[in-house]
């Protein structure tokens, strides 16, 4: 059996389906699974009407019409995790100046029968790197913990905007950005940590070299240039990285800043 995924920061699920961008994306490529990431809305808020799929949200408890992640499954999971677990919460404290990025609908899981999905839209790390010590020294630890938990019971997809360009072939233009938000080397680290782990960046088994992105700026005509970043990922635990056939980018996809991303995972 083929379980066909789909990853998606929309910037604001109202606005992506206003446009007209969601449902017919939705209804050409018919993912099993469908995560997205700034939602920025409640459930009760969004005017998607999509009777083949169950929804889970999870909405920022604290700034309303900000962040937030959904999951739009076709299977009913076995259980729905929002956020991060008391445990690892009160070990890393991950408060900053900025607030509490657990009620901001950063992360959210869906258990499945073979494996879990993790959806999660990671802490930006602010242009000034006012958020970078947050990023680097709490939340990516935290989220790396509880993968760790998670796989102890089964195999994980996980997906999102990461928010961090992870090799220089992620972005057009990585000298000019050196140092800069989203590509630090904290930032990167993280995503060496994940790898280290035993993760696979599933985009990479298929596709090599630069010119692949996921986000572009308004400015400078930078999508229709191609001078974009790859900050949205599909990674698998190692034992499901043979299982992954399909691993794409849809760059002529609208609607956002961001493009979807697609895995597709023989089970």
């Amino acid at each position: 059996m083929t379980v066909k995924l789909i990853s998606w920061n929309v910037n604001g699920i109202r606005s992506v389906h206003k446009k007209g961008e969601l449902v017919p994306f939705l209804e050409k490529v018919k993912p099993d699974i469908a995560c997205f990431q700034e939602t920025k809305a409640e459930e009760h808020q969004s005017e998607v009407d999509l009777p083949d799929y169950e929804e889970y949200w999870n909405s920022s408890s604290g700034r309303k019409g900000y962040a937030g992640t959904a999951i739009f499954s076709k299977v009913k999971p076995l259980s729905v995790l929002l956020g991060f677990p008391e445990e690892i919460l009160n070990k890393y404290e991950l408060k900053d100046g900025y607030g509490d990025p657990n009620a901001e609908g950063r992360v959210i899981t869906a258990e499945y029968k073979d494996f879990w999905v993790v959806n999660v839209y990671t802490p930006n790390a602010k242009p000034d790197l006012s958020r970078l010590t947050l990023r680097h020294k709490q939340w990516d630890p935290a989220f790396l913990a509880f993968l760790k938990e998670l796989e102890k019971k089964k195999p994980i997809v996980f997906c999102g905007d990461l928010n961090v360009a992870h090799t220089y072939e992620d972005l057009a233009n990585p000298e000019a950005n050196e140092g800069e938000h989203g590509f630090t080397k904290e930032e990167r680290a993280g995503i060496d940590a994940l790898i280290k782990m035993g993760f696979v960046d599933t985009f990479r088994i298929f596709t090599k070299g630069a010119g692949h992105y996921t986000w572009w700026s308004h400015f400078s005509n930078a999508r229709a240039r191609n001078v974009g970043w790859r900050i949205d990922y599909f990674f698998v635990s190692k034992v499901l990285a043979p299982k992954v056939h399909t691993a794409k980018i849809y760059p002529s996809v609208y609607g956002s800043d961001h493009c979807p991303i697609l895995l597709e995972l023989d089970i």
